[in-house]
């Protein structure tokens, strides 16, 4: 029994032994977590600081916008002020005189050659006409008498029953029956022209403007106004002016065959109102200007120009395919000539010299120096030298008027 009591004993023993052992163990593990926590954390913070401190003795970058180089067609042209005029204008009046009856057209109609506009009362010549007829068949009746007694007389002549005199009486009288026979048929047919006068018609394609006469008024061939007025729209012109300078670039341009292109632009030179080409060049210069007028067609499907109406012209003088734009206050100039700052990837600016071709409308053509695709600072250059850290503020969305063209 007393053997047993001490085996239970050291069982105890054992155990309470195991149990202290595995609690050391789990604090062990507990202070090395601790330990390489407290390591981490601490790390951490080393680095934030380190990053603060590196942040606070670096410089920023200075603030600046950007565009981006663009690759396309870019057109060279010449400006110039100019005026809509329509090719032909008429003012529709009437050729004979008489009561106007009918107005067949409304005020501002499209009308075309031919088409009738008004009616002038007929019947005063429709009365002229059969006036005429009626003296035409009479006179016919008394010519074609004579003549039957001519033949008579010739045979008689012949035979010696009638003095020669008798004959040559009675052929002047057929010439003159012949000539009351033509002024008859004359009469007819002035008769017949007034009858068409009396129906007025659109002598031109084109639009009709507001109506002068009214229904009912007696007109006249020598009124002053007329009936109302049509001005051809399409095709339709444009007149403008241009320095006499450019005369050699555009009269080489012009003899070679080369069809010129003319844009018209409204007042604030925003949109595009039409395209059309160079018709003509006048063929003096104005003194007192110095400039010439040139002359150009639009087609003006859609009426998009109106007799009168001030546009701005521009003559494509010429079209650079596959150009490279950028805004012109990216072009920066020094003693060794023109270059831009370029943005590289690590966000520094990198002086990049550059040739520079046409520049107009706030935009300029790089011939050399340049890429498509590239960013190139717009505002804020003054601040930066080569390698400058720049920080981006904006970008604008593409260069803002360099006009597209295809030949």
């Amino acid at each position: 029994m007393v053997f047993m009591q001490e085996s239970d004993d050291n069982r105890k023993d054992r155990i309470n032994s195991s149990v202290l052992q595995r609690n050391r163990w789990l604090m062990l593990c507990v202070v090395c977590l601790l330990i390489v926590g407290a390591y981490i954390f601490l790390g951490r913070v080393d680095r934030k600081a380190h990053a603060a401190q590196q942040a606070l003795s670096s410089p920023p970058g200075a603030p600046v916008s950007v565009a981006q180089a663009k690759k396309e067609n870019f057109g060279v042209y010449l400006p110039g002020l100019g005026t809509v005029i329509s090719l032909n204008t008429v003012t529709v009046k009437t050729l004979v005189d008489g009561e106007m009856t009918k107005v067949l057209f409304r005020e501002g109609q499209a009308v075309s050659r031919g088409e009738l506009l008004a009616e002038i009362d007929p019947r005063p010549f429709e009365v002229q006409l059969s006036q005429a007829e009626g003296a035409l068949a009479r006179d016919q009746a008394l010519l074609q008498n004579a003549k039957v007694d001519l033949e008579r007389y010739k045979d008689l002549v012949k035979k010696d029953l009638i003095p020669t005199q008798q004959l040559d009486t009675q052929q002047s009288l057929v010439h003159q029956y012949e000539g009351m026979v033509k002024t008859d048929q004359g009469q007819i047919d002035s008769a017949k022209l007034q009858l068409v006068y009396a129906h007025i018609t659109s002598p031109i394609n084109g639009r009709i403007g507001l109506r002068q006469v009214d229904p009912g008024n007696i007109v006249h061939a020598t009124d002053a106004n007329g009936l109302a007025v049509i001005t051809q729209l399409q095709p339709i012109s444009v007149i403008f002016s241009l320095p006499e300078d450019n005369l050699p670039q555009i009269l080489g341009k012009f003899r070679s065959g080369v069809r010129l292109t003319v844009e018209a632009y409204d007042r604030e030179q925003k949109q595009k109102l039409a395209t059309g080409t160079l018709l003509t060049i006048d063929n003096q210069i104005d003194p007192t200007t110095g400039t010439v007028k040139l002359k150009a067609t639009f087609p003006n499907t859609s009426n998009e120009l109106f007799p009168n109406q001030f546009v701005n012209a521009r003559l494509i003088i010429e079209v650079k395919h596959d150009a490279i734009i950028v805004p012109a206050s990216a072009i920066q100039r020094g003693p060794e000539g023109t270059f831009v700052y370029v943005v590289q990837a690590d966000q520094t600016a990198a002086l990049r010299p550059v040739t520079v071709g046409v520049t107009q409308e706030g935009n300029s053509s790089i011939t050399t120096g340049l890429s498509g695709g590239e960013l190139v600072v717009v505002d804020g250059a003054d601040r930066l030298r080569d390698g400058s850290k720049v920080e981006v503020k904006g970008q604008n969305s593409g260069t803002p008027t360099p006009q597209r063209h295809s030949k």
